[in-house]
């Protein structure tokens, strides 16, 4: 049932309620009002129901297929290191010259296994070991010319895919899957992985 609303002296069934016209306003035209109703109920209601089953699969699949082009870039590794040691890598390439304890915070391992991959990786030549000058027994790694080559070639490869694969998309639908995936990025924000140990390989 509709609501009732007084009309003429006499009462009728109404389907919603009648937009407002303010009466400084007399010549208002009458549809600019139910369009300004319409639209301010529009705001006002929340989202009668989610995202769409399909638009989850979608990004659940993105998302896969994104994890897929990141560990397919580390074939670019030539089994020259293992990803334990390849996520030390990246650790070190993200922050730099820092001392092992950092390091191992930051990939959430122990001081020991930081200790051994970071043995294995001089012995090969990827990572250089130091000491702090303030702090001689602080020891602190670094990435070498040969280690820093390394990762560059596996985000180089990783970045020349993406682009291999965008290039099929038409500049439409290119523009449109970016925008999105900026947006998505925006509503969880930087902080979101960050109580994840990492940097993950991807």
């Amino acid at each position: 049932m509709g609501l009732l609303v007084h009309e003429g002296g006499r009462t009728v069934e109404a389907d919603r309620p009648r937009p407002y016209v303010p009466q400084h306003y007399p010549r208002m035209n009458i549809a600019v009002c139910n369009t300004f109703w319409m639209s301010k109920t529009a705001r006002q209601s929340p989202t009668a129901a989610g995202p769409a089953p399909d638009d989850v699969t979608a990004f659940q699949t993105a998302a896969r297929d994104l994890v897929g082009v990141a560990l397919r870039s580390l074939d670019a590794l030539d089994g020259q290191v293992s990803l334990p040691q390849f996520r030390l890598l990246l650790a070190v390439n993200d922050l730099g010259r820092a001392p092992s304890s950092q390091v191992a915070h930051a990939l959430g391992l122990g001081a020991s296994s930081v200790t051994r991959l970071a043995d294995r990786l001089h012995a090969s030549g990827h990572l250089v070991r130091g000491t702090d000058a303030g702090h001689r027994s602080v020891v602190t790694l670094e990435l070498s010319a040969r280690g820093r080559e390394l990762v560059a070639q596996v985000l180089a490869w990783r970045r020349q895919e993406l682009e291999r694969i965008l290039d099929r998309l038409e500049p439409e639908q290119r523009a449109a899957t970016a925008a999105g995936l900026r947006a998505f990025h925006q509503v969880i924000g930087d902080d979101y992985t960050q109580d994840l140990h990492g940097p993950m390989p991807l």
